[in-house]
């Protein structure tokens, strides 16, 4: 899909075909690079999700048998562990966003540096790819388990 002002240009960088063909090999570099690093972050989500998931069934799950004394444990084992197992999940996505958003500035800036020296024509705009936001409201879903459990166990 050709962008704007790609339409407009048609002359080679520096009336070189083997300049052209180089930045457009780096302009399509630059693209797979922004996918890869979207591709690792579905990864920590996945994997967060997981952790959240994991940490909140055990909870319930190990609290409803504790409640109806089908299962002699401490009561305080399955929130433990439930909570621990949020935590990770939390730790783990908060990790990856600030991972994902510091190398996307760096390869900003790599971009940017080399469409001001011309070695390549057209910069490509990253915009926010939805993994950034499911990870946000996975970070944010986690967040509300992990206060409610502990909530709960305060109170009662």
């Amino acid at each position: 899909m050709p962008r704007e002002n790609e339409a407009e240009d048609t002359s080679l960088i520096n009336n070189d075909p083997s300049m052209e063909l180089a930045a457009n090999r780096t302009s399509l570099g630059f693209e797979r690079t922004i996918m890869g690093a979207d591709r690792t972050l579905m990864a920590v989500v996945r994997t967060a999700l997981a952790l959240i998931g994991f940490g909140f069934t055990i909870h319930t799950a190990f609290q409803k048998l504790a409640e109806t004394s089908q299962l002699p444990i401490n009561e305080d084992s399955p929130r433990n562990f439930g909570l621990a197992l949020i935590l990770i999940g939390i730790v783990s996505l908060i990790m990856g966003i600030s991972a994902h958003v510091r190398f996307q500035r760096i390869l900003s800036a790599r971009q940017a540096r080399l469409s001001r020296l011309k070695l390549i024509r057209f910069p490509i705009a990253y915009p926010a790819a939805p993994t950034f936001a499911v990870a946000a409201a996975l970070l944010l879903v986690g967040l509300v388990a992990f206060v409610g459990i502990l909530f709960s166990a305060l109170r009662g």
